[in-house]
Parts: structure tokens; C-alpha cells; sequence
């Protein structure tokens, strides 16, 4: 199979991630960037970052449109995780590869049992918590520019669980810390970013776009709670995979 068909496979997959459950597309685009396509750990953290700011735009747009998008408790987040963020970009680049795969899979490891292990939140929405918006927010932004993932895997479940979001408002919400986070990660990884195959990372993004209208559609017809679960068990198969690649 050709890289391009790979590539707009990938792409079109992690799109409707981001656009159903408000994360995994970058916890599913760094495996499909290094085992699909071939990129290096380094090349791939940096180059789902740019993928996912894209795609999660669009997503966010949609979501915004139908109200789901808690605008106070997303800047929160974003706005503590931006320095995180931005050192963890730096650092990224003096971090072994297979240290950056092992972490990479326990964090998402953690992630995807507290989604699945966490009730469904209550009707009325919760208010917002500052303090704990802004703590959960720091963590987020410094696993972001490390891992170079959005955080959208790790804000959905702190979203629900941390700070009583109703699934579909932590989806939208998640998405406007995605975008905030990697933005501000790719600014510390310009260097990184000179390698990079943009004539797979073009239609990689392509459909993602696509596929992430296709999520939000997909979101609006399966409940939370389901969405929840689906959430989580994709996280633990990706987080088993990459900390098997890792041990060999």
C-alpha cells in the first residue's frame, strides 16, 4: 500500500477521533506517523502537533456552532497550560526516542482507565473551578509539549471527571485547549520541524479535516456515555501496542 493511501487513511481515522470525542487524534497520529509512515519519534511528535491544530479548529468550529463549547473552562486550561507547553516543546528534542514512546503509552495508559473507570456526569453542568482548571490546564500543557500530543485525551477525561462537564460539552471544550496547546508547543519545535515529508503531512491533514465533519456527526447520534467508553478502550488498545514497542 502506497504512503499516500496510508497517509489519507491515518488521516481520515484520526480526523473522526477529533471530531466524535474531542481527542485521540494526536495519541492515534504519533503510532500512525512512526508505523505507518515511518517517521522518527521526534519527527512524528512534532508533526501530528501540526496536524491536530488544524484539524482541531475545524472540529471546534462545528462543535461551537451547537453550544458545546465552554469557552470560560477551556481558556482556563488553555491559558495555564501555554507555558508548560512551551518548555516541554523544548525540551522534547534531548529526549530519547524510547523514552518518549514508554511515556508516551503510560500516560495514555492512565488516561483511558480513569474515562473508563469515571460515571457519567450529572445533567445540570458544574460550575467552573478556577484553581483546579488552572492545575489541570499546567499538567495538560506540559504533556503536550513533551509527547507532542494536543491533550485533548487527557482534557476530556479531566474535563469530565475533574470538573463535571457533560461528555458532549467536555468534547467541544477539549478541542479549544488542543488547539491553544499545540500551537504554542510547535513554536518551541520550529527545528524539529525542517525534516519533515509535507507532501504526506498535506493529504495527512487533508482528511483528517474531512473526517473530523464526519466525527462531529457521529457525536451528535451516540450518547456520552458510550462515546466515553469508546474513548477509553481505543486509548488502552494504543497505550498496550506502543508499551509492548517499547519493552522490545
Amino acid at each position: 500500500m502506497s504512503t499516500l493511501i496510508l497517509a489519507l487513511a491515518a488521516g481520515a481515522v484520526i480526523g473522526l477521533a477529533l471530531g466524535a470525542l474531542g481527542g485521540g487524534g494526536s495519541v492515534l497520529a504519533v503510532p500512525a506517523m512512526i508505523y505507518l509512515l515511518g517517521f522518527t519519534p521526534v519527527a512524528a511528535t512534532t508533526a501530528s502537533l501540526v496536524i491536530v491544530a488544524v484539524t482541531s479548529v475545524t472540529a471546534m468550529c462545528a462543535h461551537a456552532r451547537d453550544g458545546n463549547v465552554r469557552w470560560r473552562t477551556g481558556l482556563l486550561f488553555a491559558a495555564a497550560g501555554i507555558g508548560p507547553a512551551m518548555l516541554g516543546g523544548a525540551l522534547a528534542g534531548r529526549v530519547p526516542p524510547a523514552v518518549l514512546t514508554a511515556a508516551f503509552s503510560v500516560v495514555a495508559a492512565v488516561a483511558a482507565l480513569r474515562m473508563l473507570r469515571s460515571r457519567p456526569p450529572a445533567d445540570t453542568p458544574a460550575p467552573v473551578r478556577p484553581g483546579r482548571a488552572a492545575a489541570a490546564g499546567a499538567g495538560l500543557g506540559a504533556v503536550t509539549g513533551v509527547l507532542g500530543v494536543g491533550g485533548g485525551f487527557l482534557a476530556v477525561p479531566a474535563l469530565v471527571s475533574v470538573l463535571g462537564l457533560r461528555m458532549r460539552n467536555a468534547v467541544g471544550t477539549s478541542l479549544l485547549v488542543i488547539t491553544v496547546n499545540s500551537l504554542a508547543a510547535l513554536t518551541m519545535r520550529a527545528g524539529t520541524a525542517d525534516g519533515l515529508d509535507w507532501a504526506v503531512l498535506g493529504p495527512f491533514a487533508g482528511a483528517a479535516i474531512l473526517g473530523a465533519w464526519d466525527g462531529k456527526r457521529l457525536a451528535a447520534k451516540v450518547s456520552g456515555h458510550t462515546l466515553q467508553w469508546i474513548f477509553g478502550l481505543v486509548l488502552l488498545a494504543v497505550a498496550a501496542v506502543m508499551l509492548i514497542d517499547a519493552a522490545m
